[in-house]
């Protein structure tokens, strides 16, 4: 990509995009163009198509996803598939109509296969059924991974699917109904040690930044004590979701966005596949650690960088969603890149953002 290209970066305020907006801008691109869903709904394809006509970008990176954690996934399952399709139905549509160079579409590791063999390589794609929690996801995302190949295969264009594993970093998503498992329990952790010591400006503070189904820092005690007890926050401890088990593995955001600019570089479609295979698929690329952690051992970690001295426990009557989820980033690997940051300094990093 020329320093001067125009680049668009869909979901540049998400976790994802705007780490990406940071890496591109730190590595001297001056072009670089975004838009908030208030400004551009990338599911009304009029719009995206509107867009694309008076902007033009040579580069484009799919950032832009409906995204949650088990709980969203489980309840919002027709929201979770129908809105990422069209998303990426319009977004990489335009890309191929405005003869784009180059797109970069992001999935998620959640496309492999609930029993998948561990670690997981790019080949454990469709072999046997996906996790139910979070199926309908993983279905549009495997939708938007064979898009791009197919687009490649049939008319020659350059576009990369990658696949991280676990993100969390700055500009995450906190809300404890849809937030994916690491932000909510740093935020249900910080608040219980907030209750523990009975600083009320603390949580007041909190709920006025991100209000839990409406409640905010302004509502009565008693009303925001209901609220945070339905989270598993009360001021004698923190109960978290399911057993404690499951294994997962999390990739700071900013190297994710370090690996995804680095592939946009350096990496090409003929170079994510053997030129003499038959059958051409499974061309995305994992992004990961190729390391993992247990929520309990998560979950006590954030315990220690957070300080707080309460009860931490596990409704084991909710579900744990998939046992093991580890990557095998060899690929990745392969072509060049590694990741740096461990989990401990990372979940540090994390929680110094989220407290400023």
């Amino acid at each position: 990509m020329e320093k001067n290209a125009k680049i668009y970066i869909a979901g540049h305020r998400g976790l994802v995009g705007s780490a990406i907006w940071k890496n591109l801008q730190a590595r001297g691109y001056t072009n670089l163009i975004g838009r908030t869903h208030h400004e551009l709904d990338l599911m009304d394809g009029v719009a995206v198509r509107a867009f694309f006509d008076q902007e033009k970008p040579e580069y484009v990176f799919l950032a832009a996803a409906h995204v949650g954690g088990i709980m969203a996934n489980s309840t919002y399952r027709a929201d979770f598939i129908y809105n990422n399709l069209q998303i990426q139905q319009n977004v990489i549509g335009e890309s191929f109509r405005h003869e784009v160079k180059k797109l970069l579409f992001l999935g998620s590791t959640c496309i492999y296969p609930r029993d998948a063999h561990q670690p997981m390589s790019e080949n454990e794609l469709l072999t046997s059924p996906l996790e139910y929690t979070n199926e309908p996801y993983a279905i549009a995302k495997i939708a938007g991974l064979k898009m791009c190949e197919s687009f490649n295969l049939q008319y020659g264009t350059n576009y990369i699917a990658v696949m991280p594993t676990n993100l969390y970093g700055p500009n995450d998503n906190f809300d404890l109904e849809r937030s994916h498992v690491l932000p909510a329990m740093v935020r249900k952790i910080h608040l219980a040690n907030c209750l523990k010591r009975g600083d009320w400006q603390a949580i007041s503070d909190d709920l006025n930044k991100r209000s839990v189904e409406g409640v905010t820092g302004n509502h009565k005690k008693d009303d925001i004590l209901a609220i945070l007890n339905k989270y598993g926050v009360t001021e004698q401890g923190v109960k978290l979701w399911g057993t404690g088990k499951p294994l997962r593995e999390f990739l700071w955001s900013e190297e994710m966005a370090d690996a995804c600019v680095f592939v946009m570089e350096h990496v090409d479609f003929k170079d994510t596949h053997s030129v003499n295979d038959k059958e051409v698929r499974n061309c995305h690329i994992n992004i990961g650690t190729g390391k993992e952690i247990s929520i309990r051992e998560l979950a006590e970690l954030i315990v220690k960088i957070v300080g707080y001295e309460g009860e931490l426990t596990f409704d084991e009557t909710k579900p744990d969603g998939t046992m093991r989820k580890l990557t095998d980033p060899s690929k990745l690997h392969k072509l060049g890149w590694h990741h740096r940051i461990e989990i401990e300094e990372g979940v540090q990093r994390m929680y110094n953002w989220y407290l400023n």
